[in-house]
């Protein structure tokens, strides 16, 4: 007897439909085969699916058992596969009467309970792209999907309950339509506990409100890792759409846990981390860091320590806002709209140009490290900050100025005039200008722009640094309000880009 179930698979951040076709013949000898692109994690689904189906009460077919994953030209990976074949198999035997109607997925135990599976979300989503009715989940990934509307989501612990769902024994409830609650973001530090560094305060304030890179750059113990880590605490409350794009990176890749990514990322990953690690990939391509920090942060502490083949694989992302990696079963996109900040010493033993610690490296040396660093990654920095070590008798005073509370009032209202200005556009803040928005959304006087020309010849900026520093001026001057840009957001944005790495 044939028997079918939907399911689907993941390709990138998004979903195929697969049907699953299974045939028990009593013709033949008893085997269990499994065809249509599977790789290993699915081959051994027929281990976990013969024991499931034993130790949940129901008796495995000791006859030919066909399990087909159609199309047969799709990559099935992973353990979306186990629930739906076990429904299938127990369908075609017989013990089950009902018709199998909706998409299913599921990893089975050897007791029959259903675990968490992979990209949950993005198979939901495509459910509800194809108008399905209703979609059958393991009770775990619940709270990855609640949000989804038009369809009725039903999640499950174990197969039994499945089986006593289907032949009206007693009905699994759909899950509850929740809204999305955005969570306050939440920063291990404080910028009311972090004393002096005003211009670097101000610097993270802009790359905040307009998604802008930074560098810092200073000697050891200056204070570079703590302003990043205030960071967090100042990002601006993420929109229902990011938090989606957000789940389901986290989705595919692995990485949730629990419920929704309702709080910007913010990804701190080692310098020892390697180039698929960093912009993802493998076999079969995940995400890396720069997708995980997706419409957040991408904090590199000692830049310079990271090996460069690395560093040079962030220009393309850093550019486009995506990275498309490209394998013999097909090409990947995933989304990578990240603000970059990175920290660095100005040598190897940090204090070169430090009025109060000599510097011990040689020139050679002092050259080799800075050359770490390539020119056009460096040009795709908005925001360039030398980071003081700050005196003693500083540090023990007590903070004036802003808390994050304060500072992350000024980056919404920022937040609020650009998602005005781009209303319509699939613009979400100023860093993701390209050269013709600039010159669409970007007001300034003839003066101002004399002013650009003349600063950009004698800074010599590429046409890139150029634009970049107009956006990084609209974010100044939608911080304080102001449709247009003046001459004094212009000279703040010059000051940022005019701070050099190198000292002479």
């Amino acid at each position: 007897m044939l028997a079918r179930a939907s399911s689907a698979a993941i390709l990138g951040l998004g979903a195929v439909g697969v049907d699953i076709e299974v045939d028990v013949s009593n013709q033949g000898l008893p085997s269990f085969v499994v065809v249509g692109l599977a790789d290993k994690a699915v081959e051994e689904a027929k281990e976990r699916v013969r024991s499931a189906i034993g130790n949940s009460g129901f008796d495995f077919p000791g006859h030919k058992i066909i399990v087909n994953l159609a199309p047969a030209d799709i990559p099935k990976v992973g353990t979306f596969y186990d629930l739906p074949i076990a429904l299938g198999i127990l369908k075609a035997s017989g013990q089950l009467k009902e018709p199998l109607e909706g998409l299913f997925l599921g990893e089975l135990s050897l007791n029959g309970d259903l675990r968490r599976v992979n990209g949950c979300l993005s198979a939901v989503l495509y459910a509800r792209q194809i108008k399905e009715k209703q979609v059958f989940i393991p009770l775990a990934n619940s709270n990855e999907v609640e949000i989804i509307r038009d369809l009725d989501i039903f999640p499950a612990r174990n197969l039994k309950e499945l089986l006593l769902h289907f032949n009206k024994v007693s009905l699994i409830k759909p899950l509850d339509l929740k809204k999305v609650i955005i969570a306050h973001p939440e920063a291990e530090v404080d910028f009311s506990d972090i004393n002096g560094q005003n211009q670097a305060k101000r610097a993270l304030e802009i790359a905040a409100a307009g998604g802008h890179n930074l560098f810092l750059f200073g000697p050891p113990g200056s204070g570079k890792t703590l302003l990043a880590r205030a960071l967090p605490g100042i990002m601006p409350a993420m929109t229902e759409e990011e938090v989606l794009e957000a789940t389901k990176i986290y989705s595919v890749s692995g990485s949730l846990d629990g419920g929704l990514v309702s709080q910007r990322p913010f990804r701190n990953p080692h310098h020892s981390v390697s180039r698929v690690g960093l912009i993802g990939g493998g076999s079969f391509p995940l995400p890396g860091e720069v997708s995980l920090a997706h419409r957040g942060t991408l904090f590199l502490d000692e830049l310079p320590e990271f090996p460069r083949h690395v560093l040079e694989a962030l220009r393309q992302p850093m550019e486009d806002g995506f990275v498309t990696i490209a394998r013999s079963r097909g090409r990947f996109t995933y989304p990578a709209q990240f603000s970059l900040i990175a920290a660095s010493n100005p040598c190897p033993c940090g204090f070169l140009g430090d009025p109060k610690k000599a510097c011990r490296c040689s020139p050679a040396e002092i050259n080799r490290y800075q050359k770490r660093l390539s020119g056009p990654l460096m040009d795709r920095i908005d925001l360039y900050v030398e980071v003081p070590a700050v005196p003693v008798k500083k540090l023990i005073q007590k903070v004036s100025g802003k808390d994050s509370y304060q500072i992350r009032m000024g980056v919404e209202r920022a937040r609020e005039c650009q998602r005005q200005r781009f209303a319509g556009s699939r613009l979400s803040c100023n860093a993701e200008m390209g050269s013709r928005e600039v010159k669409k959304y970007c007001q300034m006087s003839h003066q101002s722009w004399q002013i650009l020309t003349e600063a950009s010849e004698n800074l010599a900026l590429s046409a890139r640094g150029f634009y970049r520093t107009i956006k990084v001026a609209q974010t100044i001057a939608d911080l304080s309000s102001q449709k247009e840009i003046s001459q004094d957001h212009l000279a703040e944005a010059l000051n940022f880009r005019s701070q050099r790495f190198t000292h002479n």
